[in-house]
C-alpha cells in the first residue's frame, strides 16, 4: 500500500519553505530531508518524524505519537504519528518544530 498524498501535502504544508530541503521516496513512502539529513515523512500508515533521542521522550508525551517501529524494533530517536492522529495541528506543528532542530543542528551531507 502506498502512502497517503494527502498526509505528504499536510507534512509539506507544515514545514514550508525550508531552504535546503528535499524529499525522497524511501521505505514506500516520502522522506523529507533538510540538508541532506531525514527529518520527517509519510509511511503508509501515518507520519513519522526524526526528532532526536535527547527529544524522543518529549515527543513521546503528544497525543497520539508512539516509537516508530518498522522491523518489530523500536528506534529511539524517531517516533510515528499514525494516521488516525494526524489531525492534531498541535501536535504536528510541534513535532515538526522538534524534526527540524533537531536535522539542523546536524552537519549536512
Amino acid at each position: 500500500m502506498a502512502y497517503d498524498e494527502d498526509l505528504a501535502q499536510q507534512m509539506r504544508d507544515d514545514l514550508g519553505p525550508l531552504p535546503g530541503l528535499s524529499e525522497t521516496k524511501m521505505f514506500g513512502g516520502i522522506c523529507f530531508m533538510l540538508n541532506g539529513n531525514m527529518t520527517c515523512g509519510v509511511h503508509k500508515n501515518g507520519l513519522m518524524y526524526r526528532v532526536g533521542k535527547p527529544a524522543h521522550e518529549e515527543a513521546l508525551a503528544l497525543p497520539g505519537t508512539k516509537p516508530m517501529d518498522f522491523t518489530g524494533r523500536p528506534m529511539r530517536a524517531f517516533v510515528d504519528l499514525p494516521a488516525d492522529c494526524a489531525e492534531d495541528d498541535a501536535a504536528r506543528e510541534k513535532l515538526t518544530q522538534m524534526a527540524v532542530a533537531f536535522a539542523g543542528s546536524l552537519p549536512g551531507k
